[in-house]
């Protein structure tokens, strides 16, 4: 089927912070974080 897919918004809970990296501005995370690479991701409480 065509069309346009993937433009919406998604919420992943229960994700870990696994380090903080402020020097290179980086979070890793552990588990899976959908998008694109170079997508905008947010982080909230």
């Amino acid at each position: 089927m065509a069309g346009q897919m993937g433009n919406e918004r998604v919420t992943v809970q229960n994700l870990q912070v696994i380090k903080v990296l402020p020097e290179h501005n980086l979070l890793v995370i552990k588990g899976s974080i959908p998008g694109a690479k170079g997508s905008i991701v947010i982080v909230e409480k």
